[in-house]
């Protein structure tokens, strides 16, 4: 969803994360959220359009990267290792650091002043280390403390900052306020950050199992808390207006709550752990990719499963609604919405047609017009059902039984844009993509390429997903000219179509 840039959310680190600092107001349409993550080599992956700065990957460090930090305007960001050494990026100004100081104990995060000019350190022992026009307000380093820290997080005018230790203990300086702590709970598994509100009148605390806890304003918008974790949590960033927050696992796999949309995780295999999380203004522009992390497995259906819905676990649920254009509404959408649970995408099956009436953006084009009808008269159908929130992702089918597609491609192609404006534009859908099998969407549409995210229909032997995903590769090299890279592949299965998040 197109989103204004708004005062960022501190993102705390944890031996893993450091404070991503506040974001002045970007105009209206220039940057989505997105995210960085960064490596313990210090190597720097970009998602959701979010810039690349440049990284110590290829670089022999002394000790290895703990965390990044945003400046504060997301032109750039800091590295910071555990001897509290110093990289910077971007727009980010180096005001010194540690890194030739014997420490007592590692660095294990920093925070960046709001505004800008200086940024703290803060080690295991909760000593604090301060650069630039950073003020020092008190630290733990001659406490003895319970549990080390393991992340600090500045409040939002850069009046103080708060620490958080291991057991969840919060250590308050300057103007940060105490809203609660895990100090004296009996935790599964230890904190290993926290995220700030933009008004600083609450945090959350973060444990390595993806579970949270939430104190003073901060709202809970769900957690991996309960589920079994193949790898730790290790970092964690929020989006701009606090209404949603990401976490990443060791290996880089990011998972989305709130209205924090998913851009994808890191490659696999790393060469070093992930160890932090940043949030970036991205340049995704008014698409975004599917709701999905990678690697996730599960189903598409229609109508035809209406007596035979899948059974057991699965995280993808796409549920068609309509099986045609403006019309032939899934006589089990009720049903089908309620086995597909948190994992719901939605998708229609475009067929071609025309109208004389005149739609929004289609400048009198008969085929965009009928289009653009297709796309509301769809989403009529999903909100009648129960499923209306702009936050569920949507997918056009497009393909060629029974389509009735034109023989003139451009026409084509002004349906399916038609289409694209109604969900996007006029329903305000963030999340709007194209799912179509390679070897026919230029049959269809000819070199039509919008910039949106691809469901790429790929029946490779089953169960194909990660080899379906780099197949995409094979399509562009051989002349396909395609929406993407694929966010989901579909391949085939004995009874159902099953999916796979690349």
């Amino acid at each position: 969803m197109l989103v204004t840039a708004l005062p960022l959310l501190a993102l705390v680190g944890v031996a893993v994360t450091v404070t991503a600092p506040a974001q002045p107001a970007a105009a209206a349409g220039q940057s989505t959220p997105a995210y960085w993550l960064a490596a313990s080599d210090g190597g720097i992956f970009s998602f959701g359009g979010a810039a690349y700065y440049g990284s110590t990957g290829g670089m022999i460090l002394n000790k290895p990267v703990v965390g990044i930090a945003a400046t504060s305007d997301g032109g750039g960001y800091y590295e910071v290792a555990s001897d509290g050494g110093v990289f910077s990026y971007g727009d980010a100004v180096f005001y010194g650091s540690t890194g030739s100081i014997h420490l007592n104990q590692p660095v294990v995060g920093m925070a960046v002043v709001p505004g800008g000019g200086g940024y703290w350190l803060v080690a295991a022992d909760g000593g604090i280390f301060s650069f630039g026009n950073a003020t020092f307000y008190g630290s733990t380093g001659s406490i003895h403390l319970n549990q080390p820290v393991v992340g600090m997080a500045a409040t939002p005018n850069g009046g103080g900052y708060w620490l958080v230790a291991a057991d969840g203990g919060i250590f308050s300086y300057g103007n940060a306020s105490f809203y609660g702590s895990t100090g004296s709970l009996v935790l599964n598994k230890p904190i290993i950050g926290m995220i700030t509100g933009p008004s600083g009148a609450g945090y959350f605390l973060v444990a390595s199992d993806g579970g949270i806890f939430s104190f003073g304003s901060a709202p809970f918008f769900g957690s991996l808390g309960g589920q079994a974790l193949r790898h730790p949590i290790v970092g964690a960033a929020a989006t701009p207006t606090g209404n949603g927050y990401w976490f990443t696992d060791s290996v880089g796999l990011v998972s989305n709550f709130g209205s924090a949309d998913y851009y994808g995780s890191a490659p696999s295999p790393l060469f070093r752990p992930i160890v932090g999380m940043a949030e970036a203004p991205g340049t995704t522009g008014a698409f975004i990719g599917s709701t999905y992390p990678s690697g996730s497995y599960g189903y598409d259906i229609s109508k035809y499963q209406c007596n035979s819905l899948p059974g057991g676990d699965h995280q993808i649920g796409i549920v068609q609604v309509d099986g045609s254009s403006s019309g032939n509404t899934n006589p089990c959408l009720g049903e089908e919405l309620a086995w597909a649970g948190n994992g719901l995408n939605l998708y229609t099956y475009l067929t071609y047609a025309t109208s004389g009436t005149n739609e929004p953006g289609c400048n009198g084009d008969v085929s965009c017009n009928a289009g653009y009808q297709a796309g509301i008269y769809a989403y009529n159908d999903a909100f009648n059902a129960g499923a209306g929130s702009p936050a569920t992702p949507w997918w056009l089918d497009v393909e060629t039984a029974d389509a009735n597609w034109s023989t003139n491609l451009s026409e084509n192609a002004q349906f399916v844009q038609g289409a694209l404006n109604a969900l996007h534009e006029s329903e305000g859908i963030g999340d709007v993509g194209i799912y179509a099998s390679p070897g026919v969407w230029n049959n269809i549409v000819g070199d039509f390429t919008p910039d949106v995210p691809y469901w790429m229909a790929d029946y490779l032997p089953s169960p194909s997903g990660p080899g379906s995903c780099a197949d995409y590769s094979r399509w562009a090299s051989q002349g396909a000219q395609l929406p993407g890279p694929p966010q989901i592949v579909q391949y085939n299965s004995a009874q159902y179509d099953e999916d796979y998040a690349c």
